[in-house]
């Protein structure tokens, strides 16, 4: 079980609310006598301030130094104190204040608002709120809104607990009751194990990557080595720090919360897969080809369509020939890809595509029966499957006009009985990309392979890509965590 630990500099600051054992002075946690502790302790610093060499910039950096999981971390002081805020999605900022600003507000050239937790009182900027906090994971923050001839942000920085008035010490209060809760975890079993893995899923995603099945049993394959595997969600990020790594099964986008939890975990010095670098590099098609054509292997014919330059469809598709594929850059499961058989078909297709992306690819249609599917760890190969055609269609997942979606059979064999050079190029395919766990598509036309693709969250399903190796399957990819978090443990870089 977790041990919260509320940090205060000085006592009068904690007078408005309860007396609880799990708040503490500034000097007394600083003067705390170091034990070796197996229990995991979350501190919470609600110092006045964490200006640099003070008070509350050592009860973090000390709560690093013990092994204590600590929010505001050193690193999250450090970037509130450039002010940094690369990567925050504001671009329609100001449309939400001006539409949350009263009519007599039209002349407010600054604004405010308080975060607690990720939270604020004001619901038409929630959203904004949760972005800053995960950012810059601080209990207490100020945002500062400041209009010229447009809304934007001017500042983030800590607030004091001291400041808040009545009325903002309530809101406070229902937030860190909130985010503790989350923290005081079920107890655990009697066997300790000696590290915990977060593996994140979406319950209701209609196309996961991995069955209950199998999430299954990846849960039973890490407690058999030792690592007590959580099942966690979208919601469950101001939790994420508290675990040794994160693997993330549910389909990975660079511009939703899978991206922002891996983020996240590598900015923590957690093991993660999939890592933010082979999300970014797996999930957009053009990247991929421009690398794999870079590195000299072999792919589908491909030409980029710009949006701002729709008179270019005719060359290319004389130069690729019809039937052609028209593809949305980071489409999965094989939903943004077209079929197109004539220049008709390609302008309206390319027309709607292009609703969705300044870019698309169009690549010649190549026929086969099945695809391979390589799945590869640490650049060795994992598994090998072939997924085939959905009946009476050329795409292995035939998506209904309902939101349904069919797919072909597949045939799982041993690593060894696939042909050789298919697996040889799938290794080569990912040897730029990183060490994570991938899922490499490639055809074979007359005994020579061709990469389609690599996929960074490869589907691991129950009865499909385990029907060979069954549970030594799961083990292999929890033995891979576990080699990792020993290095890590170790201080020993990879």
């Amino acid at each position: 079980m977790t041990r919260l630990v509320v940090v205060v500099e000085k006592a009068s600051d904690w007078s408005a609310y309860y007396p609880s054992v799990d708040v503490m002075s500034a000097m007394d946690y600083l003067r705390e006598p170091v034990v070796a502790d197996e229990e995991r302790t979350q501190v919470i610093n609600l110092c006045r301030n964490y200006k640099y060499l003070g008070t509350g910039y050592y009860v973090s950096l000390l709560a690093e130094a013990r092994g204590h999981r600590v929010m505001p971390s050193v690193r999250t002081v450090n970037d509130l104190r450039r002010r940094s805020l690369y990567g925050l999605d504001i671009e329609d900022l100001n449309q939400k204040l001006t539409h949350f600003l009263p009519a007599g507000g039209r002349d407010t050239t600054d604004f405010g608002i308080l975060v607690y937790f990720g939270q604020t009182a004001y619901p038409a900027l929630q959203d904004l709120a949760r972005q800053v906090f995960e950012m810059f994971p601080c209990p207490l923050l100020r945002i500062e809104f400041e209009r010229e001839r447009v809304w934007q942000v001017a500042s983030i920085r800590p607030v004091g607990l001291h400041t808040l008035d009545d009325a903002q010490e309530d809101a406070f209060a229902a937030a860190l009751d909130a985010f503790s809760r989350k923290l005081w975890r079920r107890p655990r079993a009697r066997k300790r194990y000696r590290y915990e893995l977060a593996m994140l899923v979406d319950p209701n995603e209609a196309m996961p990557p991995s069955n209950k099945k199998a999430l299954k049993a990846f849960v039973a394959a890490g407690r058999e080595l030792g690592i007590e595997v959580d099942t966690i969600g979208k919601h469950d990020y101001p939790r994420l720090a508290e675990y040794d790594g994160l693997f993330i099964r549910e389909t990975t986008a660079s511009d939703n919360h899978t991206y922002r939890f891996a983020h996240r975990a590598e900015r923590e010095g957690m093991v993660v897969i999939d890592d933010p670098s082979s999300i970014l590099r797996c999930t957009n098609k053009i990247f991929l080809n421009d690398l794999m054509v870079a590195r000299k292997l072999a792919v589908p014919r491909t030409e980029i369509l710009y949006r701002d330059d729709a008179k270019g469809l005719p060359e290319i598709a004389e130069r690729l020939g019809f039937p052609l594929v028209l593809k949305i850059p980071d489409g999965s499961f094989s939903r943004g890809v077209v079929k197109v058989e004539d220049p008709a078909a390609l302008e309206k297709a390319a027309g709607e595509l292009f609703q969705h992306s300044a870019l698309l690819l169009a690549q010649e249609f190549v026929y086969t029966e099945f695809d391979w599917r390589i799945g590869v760890l640490n650049r060795e190969a994992l598994y090998a499957c072939k997924y085939y055609m959905s009946r009476g269609h050329w795409q292995i997942y035939n998506h209904g006009a309902k939101g349904t979606a069919k797919s072909g059979g597949f045939e799982t064999v041993p690593v060894r009985d696939a042909p050789a050079e298919v697996v040889k190029l799938a290794l080569r395919a990912t040897q730029p990309i990183g060490d994570g766990l991938y899922g490499v598509d490639l055809k074979q036309v007359e005994g020579k392979p061709m990469v389609i693709e690599v996929n960074d969250n490869p589907s691991i399903d129950a009865g499909v890509e385990d029907a060979y190796l069954g549970e030594d399957l799961y083990r292999r990819v929890m033995q891979e965590f576990l080699r990792r978090m020993e290095r890590k443990r170790l201080g020993l870089d990879r």
